[in-house]
């Protein structure tokens, strides 16, 4: 019995030194992105870009939050669940913000920055999903890790969509609409990380 105890254990250390490994990577590789991507949003006056200069940032401490309990119990997992649903939402209501100025103060954004920044954005995340993948049934943490990564390729895709949407129309509404759009994803997405982490809740004190 000691032996099977000492074998779980030792399993779970590996399984938590795997995920802490991945988490550090994705860390650094978000902040980056979110300096990169957030002036380059200021310079080219692009919604879409800081929206999705501001879900790098929101990834990077979910990811932050995600390291800091992923040795921890599921108490702990859980409340960092609730932590990344809240980051989130603040985030989409700050780009609907965002978006009601510009619509107040109308500029037609720099297409060419929007396509250079969003290709980099999207190749970036696409590491981050891949080393993510295979922890995305771990626990409600790595699940909630790996939706934020998956959320990211779609808004990269989305924002340059918007930077042909702006070439084509010579105008700022298609960086406004996958601006609000992204919003709209952040806030979904954190009600959906806000369920599973109410029902692991649950589950855990018998609810």
């Amino acid at each position: 019995m000691t032996d099977c105890c000492s074998n779980v254990e030792c399993e779970i250390e590996k399984l938590q030194a795997r995920q802490s490994k991945t988490l550090k990577i994705v860390l650094g590789i978000n902040l980056g992105m979110f300096l990169v991507e957030f002036v380059a949003g200021l310079m080219a006056a692009s919604t879409a870009v800081l929206a999705d200069s501001l879900d790098m940032l929101g990834d990077a401490l979910v990811y932050g939050f995600s390291l800091y309990v992923v040795s921890r119990n599921n108490a702990w997992k859980s409340v960092s669940a609730f932590i990344k649903a809240g980051v989130m939402a603040v985030f989409g209501v700050f780009v609907f913000g965002q978006a009601l100025y510009k619509l107040m103060n109308p500029v037609t954004p720099e297409f060419e920055i929007i396509s250079l920044i969003a290709l980099a954005a999207l190749a970036a995340n696409a590491v981050c999903l891949a080393l993510l993948w295979r922890h995305r049934e771990e626990d409600v943490n790595m699940h909630s890790v790996w939706l934020c990564s998956r959320n990211d390729i779609i808004a990269n895709v989305a924002v340059l969509f918007a930077a042909l949407g702006v070439w084509l129309s010579d105008s700022q509404w298609p960086d406004l609409i996958v601006g609000l759009c992204i919003a709209l994803l952040f806030l979904r997405s954190a009600s959906h990380v806000y369920k599973d982490a109410k029902t692991s809740y649950a589950l855990r004190e018998g609810v």
